[in-house]
């Protein structure tokens, strides 16, 4: 009995982290590696939440770097909950990594990805469509990227369905632009 539910198991987990159920033939090895993976923890939750905590300088001056990057967001990013952010990319974290230098897992390390062209992580195999696109990952782009991935490159390999709420892709994305400011 057991032995028939491996299977099941395999394809669960797979489909659960966000891993290719097409077409992988061209994709690059998956290697999980705890070690390199990120800290789920984030570090700030919003610029006036976090300086109230603590009321440490450092602190303080984080959460002004933090408001500063939301706000050059534009529009409603500078209202951005960077704790619900973080929560929510709980769920790409299975996948991509965050710190400067990171290694690719499933998908590639997002370090910087604000303003950056897509597909253009070095050492990371992507899809000839997202290749292809010409896509920059301005807020507009992520946010559209971030809701329906599927929809927006057909063919794809990213598999995740999407963030149906405004809100929280506001979250996601203003915690991306915190978290991997340069």
């Amino acid at each position: 009995m057991l032995r028939s539910l491996v299977p099941l198991a395999g394809a669960l987990i797979i489909a659960a982290c966000g891993g290719e159920t097409g077409d992988t033939a061209d994709a690059a090895p998956a290697v999980y590696n705890e070690a390199a993976a990120p800290a789920a923890e984030p570090s700030a939750s919003t610029p006036s939440a976090a300086a109230g905590a603590s009321g440490g300088q450092a602190e303080e001056a984080e959460d002004g770097d933090a408001g500063a990057i939301l706000a050059a967001l534009g529009g409603d990013y500078a209202n951005a909950d960077l704790t619900n952010g973080a929560r929510q990319f709980r769920r790409c974290q299975s996948c991509h990594t965050l710190n400067e230098g990171g290694r690719h897992t499933v998908g590639p390390n997002l370090h910087g990805i604000v303003g950056r062209a897509a597909a253009s992580a070095e050492g990371f195999n992507y899809s000839p469509q997202l290749t292809e696109a010409g896509l920059t990952w301005d807020v507009e782009t992520l946010d559209a990227w971030i809701e329906n991935p599927r929809a927006m490159v057909p063919g794809n390999r990213m598999s995740f369905v999407g963030l149906r709420d405004a809100a929280d892709r506001r979250d996601v994305i203003g915690y991306l632009a915190v978290e991997t400011a340069d």
